[in-house]
C-alpha cells in the first residue's frame, strides 16, 4: 500500500516468492499480542482432541500496517460475506498458553 500525491502514478508491485512459501500454510487458530511498538501474530494449527498448538507462523508488524491490514480484513470479509453469506460467529473455549 502506498499513499499517492494527486498526479502521481501508482506503483506496481512485484511479489517474489519460492514454491513452497506460494503453497502457503494452514492454521485454525490465533493470538494477537502487542507492544507499545509493534503487534505480534501467531498462527498456529490445533489438531481435534489434542491439548497442544504448533506454532506455524509469527509475524510482527508496527501499529501502522497493523491497522491497515485490519482495515483490509474487513473490506474483503464484506466483500465475502456479499457474495457468499454471513460468516458464522463460532465461540470457542481455548486456554491459550502463549503470550
Amino acid at each position: 500500500m502506498t499513499d499517492n500525491k494527486e498526479g502521481a502514478k501508482p506503483m506496481q508491485l512485484e511479489v517474489q516468492m519460492d514454491e513452497a512459501t506460494a503453497q502457503g500454510t494452514y492454521a485454525n487458530l490465533a493470538g494477537v499480542t502487542h507492544s507499545e511498538t509493534e503487534f505480534i501474530f501467531d498462527f498456529l494449527f490445533l489438531q481435534p482432541n489434542q491439548p497442544k498448538a504448533k506454532l506455524r507462523a509469527r509475524i510482527i508488524s508496527s501499529p501502522v500496517h497493523t491497522k491497515r491490514f485490519l482495515l483490509a480484513l474487513q473490506e474483503n470479509i464484506k466483500r465475502y460475506e456479499e457474495r457468499f453469506g454471513a460468516i458464522p460467529e463460532r465461540a470457542v473455549n481455548l486456554t491459550q498458553g502463549h503470550s
